[in-house]
């Protein structure tokens, strides 16, 4: 039985992760005014941040066709596909579609994981896939631990600008202001049901990151045996900051630290971080 990896744009990673899990990406697209973008390794991210903070319309994402993904679903005996939280995105259900037209032609074992997260989120999910494939398990007990370590996994995200956040109509445009105006950072996450949620709204970014290690230790346990992701877009000594708190605080398995790709530093823009664990 041969495995494959199979995971949407979203799932942010760095060339020895992805050279190391073979992990196939499917790429979404973004638009940023009359500018198209592929999010695939082509992709320039440093030109992609200039065109959007320079743009004065806000951007739009386009999920993969089933296409993309039954072209993706090819190779492999047994595919296991993470993809973006499936009330944030089209990207589950085209992986699902993807799933059925597949199977009328094929016997091949595919598993669709909605991550109920994005980012660095997906990046966790995925790695606990292959380290389960690594272990030997089964593919019925990689399904079972992984939806198990879903569930559990928690994300968390501090944003520099909110605006693509709110014309994406993921945050109150009226909230959105007076944060921004009053110098607040919201700390926002997943609700555990794949859901933008508020955790807490601080003056001050000091502040605010300090409250974050602290909602750490309120909604976690057994940290030993976990590893926690920070995804960064184009804020390196910011996440290493975040790191050295976070281990003064906490005995974490391991902290990575990756670069947002394309879809992620949309959203999170400039100077973002986005946590999971």
């Amino acid at each position: 039985m041969t495995f494959k990896i199979v995971a949407d744009s979203s799932c942010d990673l760095n060339e020895e992760l992805k050279k190391e899990m073979n992990i196939s990406l499917v790429p979404l697209k973004i638009d940023i005014g009359e500018k198209y973008f592929i999010d695939d390794e082509n992709l320039n991210i440093e030109n992609f941040l200039y065109t959007m903070g320079n743009s004065k319309t806000g951007i739009r994402t386009s999920s993969p066709s089933p296409a993309d993904f039954m072209k993706a679903y090819e190779g492999g005996d047994e595919i296991f596909v993470v993809t973006l939280s499936s009330q944030l995105s089209s990207t589950y259900n085209n992986a699902v579609l993807a799933k059925k037209l597949t199977l009328e032609s094929t016997k091949k074992f595919i598993h669709i994981f909605d991550s109920l997260s994005a980012s660095i989120g997906e990046t966790l999910v995925s790695m606990k896939i292959f380290e389960l494939i690594q272990k030997k398990y089964d593919k019925y007990e990689i399904v079972r631990a992984a939806e198990e370590y879903i569930k559990e996994m928690k994300t968390y995200f501090i944003l520099e600008n909110l605006d693509n956040l709110i014309k994406a109509g993921r945050l109150h445009k009226i909230a959105g202001r007076i944060a921004s105006l009053l110098s607040f950072k919201p700390i926002m996450g997943s609700d555990g049901s794949g859901n933008v949620k508020l955790f807490d709204n601080v003056r001050g970014a000091k502040r605010a990151f300090n409250r974050l290690v602290e909602i750490i230790g309120e909604n976690g346990y057994k940290f030993e045996n976990k590893i926690l992701g920070i995804a960064h877009c184009d804020a390196l000594e910011k996440a290493e900051a975040l790191k050295a708190m976070i281990e003064k605080k906490y005995n974490f398995k391991e902290i990575i630290i990756l670069r947002t790709g394309g879809l992620s530093s949309a959203y999170a823009d400039k100077g973002g971080i986005v946590l999971a664990f």
